[in-house]
């Protein structure tokens, strides 16, 4: 059975199931392990992990600590409740309708990322004139239709995770800044911490950046000099603002002090470094990694939800799900009718009865794909109902192909 534990009652004997962290706050190979060492729970006491996952079937009990599924069912029972309190962001024009032009943004905006990591790797400074088109040609994308650049961004090839990772990132950031009402230059300067905020990772070596391993505890040391590394970098960028270089070196701080570089706590953390740290957490743990496999962004975001105890703003996490949606753009879902369908498009109305377009049939296989409106009634195209999220790899379903 797997529990969660607050991470001060880790014994020797145990089996981790989980870390509950993202892969940046820890040097284990794995969120997965037996604990055969004092020195191993020092290590997650010291990487700020305050609650963790044990599965009582392979190591020791807590007897009344709750289950998974207890926690699971709080945490979505609680996100549907937020899902419902308030309208989808209104949307200009369709998802189909804005999707090449959302794939011609992302390859851009990729190979913008390769060459300015490269510059920053040769000394050479970040040249804004070539940035700044690329964070308005994101922004006018979210304008026009955010979930179809959204939805592209859980879509990453592993090989290209550090460049897309900076991208969505970017992304994120400005369909964020834009749901909670933030102005446009606000949301601009955002957009380009966003896209700038990882420039230090040009200095980490590939072999510890990439290493499939178990980081040793220098390597884990040099990962975490990348927020101050970039910073130092873009400071000899000109016409660089506050915003960018603020997000650049805060974006791994947590509202509860176990962040890094400068262990900022509170309101010594400003809100868009704490908006950055969310979305930057959520892209890492959706993503495919050589070290470990991606979750569903519904899992993600019930992730986010349940860390924002410790780590993250809980009132900035709420208002990211509300931008994104419980069931965001590209999501594979389950429907009462046993149809799978892939999420296209939010409607204004209620986020929890999105668009979907419906491509599989769990007894007959692939259909011919429908576009259905889970908001409209019986004999209006509708009627039907989301039962859960699914992984595309358990139906072995390229969502590419779909959108």
């Amino acid at each position: 059975m797997i529990k969660r534990i607050p991470s001060a009652e880790i014994r020797v004997g145990m089996y981790i199931h989980d870390l509950a962290a993202d892969w940046s706050q820890h040097p284990f190979m794995r969120s997965a392990f037996p604990v055969k060492t004092e020195k191993e729970i020092e290590t997650i006491l010291n990487c700020g992990i305050p609650e963790v996952y044990i599965d009582t079937d392979r190591g020791l009990d807590v007897p009344d600590a709750p289950t998974q599924e207890e926690v699971n069912s709080a945490l979505q029972a609680e996100m549907i409740a937020i899902a419902e309190s308030e309208p989808a962001p209104r949307i200009r024009i369709s998802t189909a309708e804005e999707i090449g032009r959302a794939k011609a943004i992302k390859n851009q905006a990729a190979n913008l990322v390769r060459s300015v990591m490269a510059d920053a790797r040769l000394g050479k400074a970040v040249s804004m004139e070539a940035v700044e088109p690329v964070v308005a040609g994101i922004t006018e994308s979210i304008l026009r239709n955010s979930g179809a650049l959204i939805g592209l961004m859980h879509i990453k090839n592993k090989d290209d995770y550090t460049f897309l990772h900076s991208v969505s990132v970017c992304t994120f950031l400005v369909a964020f800044c834009r749901s909670v009402g933030l102005d446009p230059e606000t949301t601009r300067q955002a957009g380009l911490g966003g896209l700038l905020h990882d420039t230090g990772k040009a200095l980490v070596p590939d072999e510890v950046l990439n290493k499939p391993g178990r980081l040793t505890d220098e390597e884990f040391d040099i990962i975490r000099r990348h927020p101050r590394d970039g910073y130092e970098i873009l400071l000899k960028t000109p016409g660089i603002g506050d915003i960018p270089l603020d997000i650049t070196l805060h974006h791994h701080e947590r509202v509860d002090g176990s962040g890094y570089p400068d262990k900022l706590a509170g309101d010594q953390i400003s809100t868009l470094a704490k908006m950055a740290a969310v979305v930057d957490v959520y892209d890492a743990i959706t993503a495919d990694r050589v070290y470990h496999k991606g979750m569903p962004p519904t899992d993600a975001l019930r992730k986010l939800f349940e860390w924002s105890k410790f780590h993250f703003d809980p009132t900035l996490v709420k208002a990211f799900m509300r931008c994104v949606g419980i069931y965001p753009v590209g999501t594979l879902v389950l429907l009462e009718s046993g149809r799978l369908g892939i999420v296209t498009e939010h409607n204004e109305e209620s986020l929890l009865q999105p668009k979907v377009k419906v491509i599989f049939d769990v007894k007959k296989g692939y259909l011919a794909p429908l576009e259905v409106d889970l908001a409209k009634p019986m004999g209006k195209g509708g009627a039907d109902k989301i039962v859960s999220h699914e992984s595309p790899s358990k139906w072995r379903i390229d969502v590419q192909r779909f959108m």
